[in-house]
């Protein structure tokens, strides 16, 4: 099958080689280094799913009708990749898989006549340099419709192609596992303040408290709309309803849970590894976007609020704080 990749960072390359491993005709977009590298030498692959070195074509824009799409670029960049691309995409099945709130449905509103399906990536993938990638946490992906109730046949037959080179599980309430897996994606923003990995974040105790704060403000402003949470890598609707109410100490429970499933490599995040290489961040569509939903939903999110704005200041400063600065940042903001 002819599918194409739109956007290969670390979570849209590992799709793309495992999809040319699988035997499927495969052209990806890139940019700048990462663009000249796959052209030479493929998109190279190792850690949990083995080491693969796939031969992809490689554009910077997309040249062929594919028939299927993926669309891995940042939630930011999601309408325009779309928009660029509609005339080629027209009536095509479209993957979104994105981090946060936001991205699918710009895509849905810049595609009306294509099938646009929601996936969450839970796998763990690392970029290393340009064109190679390493998987250091093996998980499925989790596809969806963006309407609960809405014909989940697109979302079976793209879950029926997938299954083939990764793991994929379909869901009826994708709504609602996007709204876990934003849950989860609050391990993200600490590491991107402070340079540390994910597990090393939550291996300090004052950094996993406040990673457990941010975490039960999403939950009760996902709860403040009525979200009913899917579970998604054994993070369950009940964990996390316990969570929004159990003190800070028991919460805590939950981050150490996702360290484990983390595994012993060393994870920065996607927050972290976009700082890394210069790029913007998609914090405002992850922790920014629980502070949005807040406000609609009269849910206060200040450490959410103020993690948003850490993310951005390191953005702009290039400088990571140490865990004593961040902390001494985040009791002065609520001092004041």
């Amino acid at each position: 099958m002819r599918i194409a990749v739109i956007g290969a960072g670390a979570m849209g390359g590992t799709i793309a080689a495992l999809l040319a491993v699988a035997g499927h005709d495969v052209e990806v977009t890139a940019r700048r280094a990462g663009l000249a590298a796959i052209r030479a030498h493929g998109i190279r692959l190792s850690g949990a799913w083995g080491e693969h070195t796939a031969a992809v074509r490689v554009n910077g824009e997309l040249e062929a009708t594919p028939e299927l799409a993926i669309i891995a670029t940042k939630a930011m960049d999601a309408a325009a990749v779309a928009t660029e691309n509609a005339q080629l995409l027209r009536g095509v099945p479209v993957i979104v898989l994105q981090n946060g709130l936001g991205g699918l449905e710009a895509v849905a509103d810049a595609l009306p006549d294509s099938p646009v399906i929601g996936a969450l990536a839970l796998y763990a993938a690392s970029y290393v340099a340009p064109g190679e990638f390493t998987v250091t946490a093996a998980a499925p992906t989790y596809l969806g419709m963006l309407r609960d109730g809405a014909d989940p046949a697109p979302a079976r037959a793209a879950a029926e192609i997938l299954g083939a080179a990764l793991p994929v599980s379909v869901v009826d309430n994708f709504s609602g596992a996007r709204w876990t897996k934003l849950v989860i994606n609050q391990v993200n923003a600490l590491p991107a303040v402070t340079g540390l990995s994910v597990q090393d974040v939550i291996a300090h105790g004052g950094l996993r408290r406040l990673m457990t704060r941010s975490i039960r403000e999403a939950v009760r402003v996902a709860l403040a709309q009525g979200v009913r949470f899917e579970t998604v890598n054994g993070v369950t609707d009940r964990v996390l309803r316990l969570v929004a109410r159990a003190p800070v100490l028991l919460g805590q429970l939950l981050p150490l849970r996702l360290a484990a499933y983390l595994g012993d490599v060393p994870n920065p995040g996607s927050t972290l590894q976009s700082i890394r290489r210069g790029q913007a961040s998609e914090i405002d569509y992850l922790n920014g976007a629980v502070v949005e939903a807040g406000k609609t939903s009269a849910v206060p999110t200040p450490v959410n609020a103020q993690l948003t704005a850490l993310v951005h200041e390191v953005e702009r400063t290039g400088r990571h704080l140490t865990p004593d600065e961040v902390l001494a940042r985040m009791r002065s903001h609520a001092a004041g």
